[in-house]
C-alpha cells in the first residue's frame, strides 16, 4: 500500500510543508516542545535496543516511526483521562508523566515497572498490555465507568493494525457505539503486524472504516504528522468528554525497526520499503518545517542532543540501580489465597534464597 498516495488528516507534507493552514493551537513554541519530546524518545528508543543487545534488558519494542501518534497522545490527555495502552506506547506513557526507568523496569522483567505514581497520587493509568486486542476490552469497561461516574472524563486505548483483525477490537468498538461512552481507540496502522503486511491484513482501503459498522465516527489521520495527530485527538477527546460518543482513530505510519528485539524485519520486508518509508518519517518532517520557520537551528539541534543523551543515561542508571525484588514476590503478586501446595513453593524459594545470601533476605 502506498501509504503517501492515501487521503488523511493532514497538515504537514512528508517534506515538512504546510499544505494546510495550522490551527490556532500550532504555535511555534508548542511545536518544538512536541520536537523535543520526540527527539528524546528517540534516543531513550535507541539506549533501549543497545541494553537489550547487551543483556541489560529483556525483549523490548521499539517505538521508532511512531514518535508523533505517542507524544501527540501523551501531551492530549488530561491529567484525569484514563490512557489504556499496547506495548509500544512509552513515548505517550512518558509524555503522561511515567518515568523512564519504569519502562526499562517493566522490559527487564520488574513488575514494579507498571506501578505508577504521578504527584505522590497513584495513576489511574492501565500497564502495558502485550496480549494483542485485550487491552479494547478493559478500555470499554473503564470508560463505562467514566459516563457512569458522569465527571466528563475521557479513556483512550492504543493498539497496533494486527490487532483490528481481532475480536476483541471488533467487540470493543461495537460496545462502544452501542454504549454511547466516553472513548478514543487509536490504531497505530504501522504497515506490519510482525511479519503480516496490512495488504493482508484487511481488504478495506483504511481500517478506520470499521467503525460504520459500530455507528462511531473513523477519521484516517497522517501518522506521521504530529500536528495532525494532535489536532484529531483534542477533537475527539473533547467530543468524548462532552458526552457524544467514541471515535475510532487509524493513525498511517510505518514502524521503521524490527517488530520487536526478538525480530528479524528484513526476512520479510525489503530494504527498499523501508528506505522509502524512512522519507516520511515524523521527526525530521517536524524539524524541516520549524527549520523553515526559523525556530530550530542546527546549534539548538546538537544541544538538545546531548541534554537527551545526558536525561536518558540518568534514567538507565536509576534502573539499573534498583534493587531486585524478592524471588517470592512471583507468588505474591499472582495468587490473593494460594493454596497448601503454592505456600510450599513459596516457603522453598525462600530458604533457597536465604541459603544462597548466607543466612540474609529481603
Amino acid at each position: 500500500m502506498n501509504v503517501q498516495a492515501l487521503s488523511m488528516h493532514r497538515f504537514l507534507d512528508y517534506q515538512g510543508q504546510a499544505v494546510a493552514s495550522l490551527p490556532e493551537w500550532a504555535t511555534l513554541e508548542t511545536l518544538q516542545g512536541f520536537y523535543r519530546d520526540m527527539v528524546l524518545t528517540r534516543v531513550y528508543d535507541n539506549k533501549a535496543v543497545a541494553l537489550q543487545r547487551t543483556g541489560k534488558l529483556g525483549t523490548y519494542p521499539s517505538h521508532l516511526g511512531s514518535e508523533a501518534i505517542g507524544i501527540a497522545v501523551g501531551r492530549s490527555l488530561r491529567k484525569d483521562d484514563v490512557f489504556i495502552p499496547y506495548y509500544r506506547d512509552m513515548p505517550a506513557m512518558w509524555a503522561r508523566g511515567i518515568a523512564m526507568e519504569k519502562n526499562l523496569q517493566y522490559w527487564g522483567g520488574d513488575e514494579r515497572g507498571s506501578d505508577f505514581t504521578l504527584d505522590d497520587q497513584h495513576c489511574h493509568d492501565l500497564p502495558f498490555c502485550v496480549p494483542i486486542a485485550t487491552q479494547c476490552t478493559h478500555a470499554v469497561g473503564v470508560a463505562a465507568a467514566l459516563k457512569i461516574q458522569g465527571g466528563h472524563h475521557a479513556a483512550l486505548v492504543t493498539c497496533g493494525d494486527g490487532a483490528t483483525s481481532k475480536g476483541d477490537f471488533l467487540e470493543s468498538i461495537n460496545c462502544a457505539g452501542a454504549w454511547n461512552i466516553p472513548l478514543v481507540f487509536v490504531i497505530n496502522n504501522n504497515q506490519w503486524a510482525i511479519s503480516v503486511p496490512r495488504k493482508l491484513q484487511c481488504g478495506a482501503e483504511y481500517l478506520s472504516e470499521k467503525a460504520k459498522g459500530a455507528g462511531i465516527p473513523g477519521i484516517a489521520v497522517d501518522g506521521n504528522d504530529i500536528i495532525a495527530m494532535y489536532d484529531v485527538l483534542m477533537k475527539s477527546l473533547d467530543r468524548a468528554r462532552k458526552g457524544k460518543g467514541a471515535t475510532l482513530i487509524e493513525a498511517i505510519s510505518y514502524r521503521l525497526g524490527d517488530h520487536t528485539t526478538a525480530d528479524d524485519a528484513s526476512r520479510y520486508r525489503s530494504e527498499d520499503e523501508l528506505q522509502q518509508a524512512w522519507q516520511y518519517e515524523p521527526v525530521k518532517r517536524l524539524k524541516a518545517y520549524l527549520m523553515s520557520q526559523n525556530a530550530w537551528s542546527d546549534e539548538e539541534e546538537k544541544a538538545w542532543l546531548a541534554q537527551c543523551r545526558e536525561t536518558v543515561e540518568q534514567a538507565v542508571k536509576r534502573y539499573l540501580d534498583i534493587a531486585p525484588q524478592p524471588p517470592e514476590t512471583a507468588f505474591d503478586y499472582l495468587y490473593e489465597q494460594p493454596t497448601e501446595e503454592i505456600r510450599a513453593q513459596r516457603d522453598a524459594i525462600i530458604e533457597k534464597a536465604m541459603r544462597m545470601q548466607g543466612g540474609h533476605h529481603g
